[in-house]
């Protein structure tokens, strides 16, 4: 074991994530990544409320959430971190106050911001990983374009009736695929919200804590990450169907990125 690493973590450290640190792929030293890990959270409402309490609870040292939208009654159906006594507020705020209930020692900016192509320049160039929790076409091509610009692992999950989707898309990897490989931005996507066809409230929870295990592996070196692959769901026969992406040498995203 790496006594610099240990003497990074206090006793009440070891006590809190003792869970983790007895797993091997984690340990002390995987423990003590995610404590110094930063993560960007694009979204703070069905997605983004399981992330940040996942994130929150593992102890990620500094989480930035995003979103310009506050807290509704229709909300609260699947946005876990809110609660009805904050419905008015901003959603950012909501979920911070949430992850601070739970972990007060995690470092949490909450941003009640649209994330446009200056913030996220800005907010990815400082990030380890990215979460993608939005919920429009749009606003996923341009974090899928910051973070291929600045060579940071996108976790991005979507979730709209029954049917819910992952996949880690990572630049720094040769031959994985940018979201624009998987989905172009001038492919013809009919843009989907739940305000208008429904989501069914623990599919929701299950791609966001996905996406926080997924994010987590990523800051700490466990396991293999979801690269190349796309999971999809059919929540009404809780059947997953798993597909290889390839990275496509022509994609006006990343296809001209240089690679060592």
């Amino acid at each position: 074991m790496n006594d610099t690493i240990t003497d990074t973590i206090t006793d009440d450290q070891l006590l809190r994530y003792s869970r983790h640190i007895l797993l091997n792929e984690v340990g002390v030293e995987g423990q003590a990544q995610i404590l110094a890990g930063r993560a960007l959270v694009i979204g703070a409402g069905g997605l983004g409320s399981p992330v940040a309490l996942y994130l929150a609870s593992a102890g990620v040292g500094h989480i930035t959430l995003v979103d310009d939208d506050a807290v509704d009654l229709t909300n609260l159906q699947r946005q876990i971190a809110h609660t009805q006594a904050r419905v008015g507020q901003p959603k950012v705020d909501s979920a911070a106050q949430a992850m601070r209930a739970i972990n007060p020692d995690v470092q949490i900016t909450p941003l009640a911001a649209r994330a446009d192509t200056a913030l996220l320049d800005r907010l990815v160039r400082d990030a380890d990983v990215v979460l993608d929790c939005c919920d429009n076409f749009g606003t996923r091509h341009a974090i899928n374009a910051a973070c291929v610009a600045h060579g940071k692992p996108l976790v991005s999950g979507a979730a709209i009736r029954f049917d819910g989707q992952i996949a880690v898309y990572d630049p720094r990897d040769a031959a994985s695929p940018c979201y624009a490989c998987v989905f172009p931005a001038h492919a013809d996507f009919e843009e989907t919200r739940c305000a208008t066809l429904g989501v069914f409230a623990p599919l929701v929870g299950i791609v966001g804590a996905m996406q926080a295990a997924e994010a987590l592996k990523l800051l700490c070196g466990a396991g293999t990450p979801l690269t190349g692959r796309l999971m999809m769901l059919d929540g009404r026969t809780m059947e997953w169907t798993t597909i290889r992406t390839p990275r496509h040498a022509g994609c006006a995203v990343c296809g001209s990125r240089h690679v060592e």
